[in-house]
């Protein structure tokens, strides 16, 4: 056997093994969760971000590419994630999954447009969420809101 040939079998039965571990893994969702975004997945998969600065809009772009390399972008439009804490935690495990492509510097352009976009666009449920944190998380959150911002000039 060639090896073009061994290099091409190994890649098909890597492949085999990755496209069963999705699987695999898809069926280990609870019937609530799959559930829960499917919900999400229904809304809007777009936001208007025409208002918002022009790095954040630039965010946007990244965002729309990167994420719908895996999922619809209506999804984490839609999530009840709201807090800098739970936007963080959901980028990082997209980064791991394969194929979504994020690198770091993408993964903080996510970010910031995520964390942006909750403090406008989702402020009933963020300010709902601060409130049920303890005072040091409450407080570092906003400072992490309040970075972003400032960043971005508002």
């Amino acid at each position: 056997m060639s090896i073009n040939a061994k290099y091409a079998v190994i890649f098909c039965a890597a492949s085999l093994v990755l496209c069963g571990t999705s699987l695999v893994m898809a069926d280990d969702i609870d019937a609530a969760t799959k559930a829960k975004i499917a919900q999400f997945e229904k809304g809007p998969s777009t936001i208007n971000v025409s208002g918002y600065p022009q790095g954040i809009q630039a965010n946007y772009a990244v965002f729309s590419q990167k994420c719908t390399q895996c999922h619809k972008l209506s999804r984490p439009i839609n999530s009840d994630f709201a807090t800098p804490d739970e936007w963080s935690r959901y980028i990082h495990r997209m980064m791991n999954k394969p194929g979504s492509g994020i690198n770091g510097g993408d993964a903080k352009k996510i970010y910031d447009f995520l964390v942006y976009d909750a403090s406008v666009r989702k402020k009933a449920l963020l300010d709902s969420k601060l409130a049920q944190l303890s005072a040091g998380d409450k407080a570092a959150n906003e400072a992490k809101i309040q970075q972003v911002h400032a960043k971005y000039g508002n």
